[in-house]
């Protein structure tokens, strides 16, 4: 095709004046063949939701090559969004036909069987049209930004991985969650009992304004903030986690019910229902182009925010299964991020605790608090912890001494104690900061960017959490980069192999297998030997294998 025209094949409607049979089926056999073909590049925009949509008519859809939105989120990851309608605007000056200018809005709304064949013309074409058009633009600015590799060689090649993770979903038991639902309601019914009685009285639970009346009025306890806007007071998790440290019990319950009632209907009931009714498998969706760091999301459901700690966390995982024949099997990377902090800060004391196999936390605890590693105790372990992630997000004093419970002083004293003794990570904290203020973005190992356009600002406060933004995207974006880098290779590696493994979930830093039982060992070894050998850093990378029934068992 050439720019400014474009064809339109009738997944939705028959061929203007051809019989009523000559429809998607008819239009597919034809398109077979070429959808299908390594050899001629396919386009598109957001091409891997097109390519599950012809993978359930039976096309696997190959010699994908560029897609547009993807394109743009690695040339500006902070763009508000990414959308054909935004980048044809954004980018070529141009206004789009949209989805809802085609089937109407509210109770007016078509399907879009049911619009007008010209109108669904005029609007598919102008899409593969514009799709073109943006090719050209976005492909000179990747090259003008020496990003070609990054586009090409991870985010595109990425992009079958996730095609075939998305098919194939991860299983659940239903009836285990059922159950576990039930729990929660008869638990929660009990609280609200507990809750009113510690009140004296009955109201809505999830209203703020009735819950800061009986909180702060009524009770007497002691106020914390009000609301920016209506200048009510606050109740949110904060407030009630600073209260529960406080002699009063219902900031203790609340938290409780807050939690149980949020993975009641986040997880629990959203789960069995988004569930295929006949394999019991989730296909939750993997985005590409939603964190600014380059980190993938979940959505429809998200997989991804599934509780770490608790006992909560663990009984949802329970729920996660293989299929018979299978088992589950968890590849962790540890402690990447401080991994690759290590790398980047190039302090001796910090890589030489990685190298050796020293546990990182305790060293510090040590070092900051000068006692012998024997003498540190679970308490200092934990302080230190937080200092070691705190400062790879930018934590200052006043935000570790809420992590902590802790006066801002003491947490000012312990962070002059960490740079104090770790010289090379507030040098890189000095050279990272000076160098975003210069070019106006920081970039990850593999040469992701991130623009940070507030990092020169006049206010305080705003330009601050900028160079938050640049101390902490280098290492999180290159996290990011190397779990991506390594589900491309492993992918590989199962078809070379023609393993049976099939990989099912990504989660920040961990990936989840379905594998086949005599499959477990020679797999095992595989993936470790990706992940662990992805890229070379000046400390080593090391992976946690675990292998279970469930992902609880694996986790």
């Amino acid at each position: 095709l050439e720019e400014r025209s474009g064809a339109y094949f009738p997944l939705a409607h028959a061929y203007p004046g051809a019989p009523a049979q000559m429809g998607a089926e008819r239009a597919l056999q034809l398109l077979k063949d070429v959808l299908e073909d390594e050899r001629i590049h396919k386009i598109g925009q957001n091409i891997k939701y097109d390519a599950l949509v012809l993978k359930t008519r039976g096309i696997e859809l190959k010699g994908i090559h560029f897609d547009t939105m993807i394109a743009s989120y690695v040339i500006n990851p902070g763009l508000r969004q990414h959308n054909l309608d935004f980048l044809a605007q954004h980018f070529l000056n141009h206004k789009t036909i949209t989805y809802q200018d085609v089937v109407g809005k509210g109770k007016g709304r078509m399907n879009f069987s049911e619009v007008d064949v010209r109108r669904a013309m005029e609007y598919s074409c102008e899409d593969a049209d514009v799709t073109l058009r943006l090719t050209g633009v976005l492909r000179k600015r990747l090259q003008e930004d020496g990003n070609e590799d990054l586009f090409a060689k991870l985010e595109m090649a990425l992009v079958p991985v996730l095609i075939d993770m998305e098919a194939r979903g991860i299983k659940i038991d239903p009836p285990f969650f059922a159950e576990m639902s039930e729990d929660f309601s008869r638990q929660l019914q009990e609280m609200e009992k507990e809750i009113y009685a510690e009140a004296g009285m009955e109201f809505n639970i999830n209203s703020p304004r009735q819950l800061g009346y009986v909180l702060f009025e009524k009770l007497g306890l002691p106020v914390q903030k009000k609301t920016v806007k209506t200048r009510a007071h606050s109740t949110d998790v904060k407030v009630l986690t600073k209260l529960s440290a406080l002699p009063y019990r219902m900031p203790k319950l609340l938290l409780r019910y807050r939690t149980l009632s949020k993975l009641k209907s986040t997880y629990l009931d959203t789960l069995v229902k988004a569930a295929d009714p006949l394999t019991s498998r989730i296909h939750t969706s993997f985005n590409q182009t939603v964190t600014a760091t380059g980190r993938l999301s979940s959505s429809n459901p998200n997989l991804q925010n599934i509780p770490v700690r608790g006992e909560e966390g663990r009984e949802i995982r329970k729920g996660f299964v293989a299929e018979e024949g299978c088992l589950l099997l968890s590849a962790d990377y540890s402690q990447v991020e401080l991994r690759i902090f290590a790398h980047y800060s190039g302090d001796r004391a910090f890589m030489d605790a990685f190298r050796v196999g020293e546990d990182i936390h305790t060293r510090t605890a040590s070092e900051i608090m000068g006692v012998g590693r024997e003498a540190v105790t679970p308490e200092m372990r934990r302080i230190a912890k937080a200092i070691n992630f705190g400062i790879i997000y930018g934590m200052g004093p006043q935000k570790l001494s809420e992590e902590l419970g802790i006066d801002p002083q003491t947490a000012k004293n312990y962070i002059a104690s960490y740079y104090d003794r770790y010289q090379g990570v507030a040098k890189y904290r000095e050279e990272i900061i000076a160098s975003a203020k210069e070019k106006g973005y920081v970039t990850t190992l593999f040469n992701r960017r991130r623009y940070l356009p507030d990092i020169n600002h006049k206010n305080r406060i705003i330009r601050s959490e900028a160079e938050r933004m640049a101390i902490n995207t280098p290492i999180q974006g290159t996290a990011a980069d190397l779990i991506k880098k390594a589900m491309i290779d492993i992918h590989a590696s199962l078809r070379v192999g023609e393993f049976r493994t099939c990989m099912v979930l990504q989660v920040h830093d961990e990936l989840v297998f379905e594998v086949p039982e005599q499959e477990v060992e020679s797999v095992s070894i595989m993936i470790r030997g990706e992940m662990e050998g992805v890229f070379r850093l000046k400390v080593p990378l090391k992976v946690d294998v675990k292998v279970g029934r469930n992902w609880d068992e694996a986790h």
